[in-house]
């Protein structure tokens, strides 16, 4: 069995004992019932990962960290997904596989059909939520980088951002379909996907998303659900492109 890995947000380096913070250790000795002496591993998003064991003191914990392994699981690229805000928690679910996938971000939009709109501590309380469940996913798929999440933005704010990225709109009358486009735009470092609420784009939206640049493209002759579409699009880009 492999050891327990945990996202720990301060500095580490090969052969020093740190003091785990008060949450994880409370997770690491009360939760999982860890004990003296057993093996963990510990990642703070920075790269790579440090083998470590746990040491009791108390309800204290502690790791002694072993030499710093540099081992990835990212794609060979990088993927962003734009998610029109769907209802209820869909959105944990779309944080919690865009992590398994290797997304890079995901950017949540206030699209004009979404049902939940988010504002003042409501918004804050649930971004730090998706934060929270992108570092779980972490610790669970063995990344050791963690998956941005933004807070929501309309779409007119999201298309004033910069962006070199070839940025793609998840469409189902679109005249073109993914594998085209990606055909037409070979070694790609870098692209962004854009998928709707639940209704889809508006037509406003649409023609603000081709106005800023923005392709739109089908994927295949069946509709999906929202929160299916981005996950999706991102398992089938990442095998398209050999990412």
């Amino acid at each position: 069995m492999s050891a327990p890995r945990f996202y720990c947000d301060i500095p580490l380096s090969s052969g020093a004992r740190v003091a785990l913070p008060d949450a994880l250790a409370h997770h690491a000795l009360r939760v999982l019932r860890l004990r003296e002496g057993e093996a963990l591993v510990l990642f703070n998003g920075r790269g790579g990962e440090f083998p470590a064991v746990l040491e009791v003191e108390g309800k204290a914990g502690f790791a002694q960290l072993g030499e710093h392994a540099p081992r990835e699981a990212e794609l060979g690229g990088r993927i962003t997904l734009v998610q029109g805000l769907p209802s209820g928690d869909k959105m944990d679910w779309v944080v919690e596989k865009a992590v398994e996938l290797g997304v890079a971000r995901v950017c949540p939009v206030a699209a004009q059909r979404s049902v939940l709109q988010l504002s003042g501590p409501r918004l804050e309380k649930r971004v730090a939520h998706w934060q929270r469940i992108a570092q779980s996913a972490s610790e669970q798929c063995g990344r050791n980088r963690l998956m941005a999440v933004d807070a929501p933005l309309t779409l007119t704010e999201w298309l004033a951002q910069p962006s070199g990225d070839l940025r793609l709109m998840c469409h189902p009358e679109a005249a073109d379909d993914l594998a085209a486009r990606l055909r037409a735009a070979p070694g790609l470092p870098a692209l962004t996907l854009l998928v709707g609420p639940e209704g889809g784009w508006s037509d406003k939206e649409l023609a603000q998303a081709e106005a800023a640049g923005v392709q739109a493209v089908r994927f295949g002759p069946r509709v999906l659900r929202t929160e299916t579409a981005g996950l999706a699009l991102a398992s089938a880009v990442s095998a398209l492109l050999g990412w």
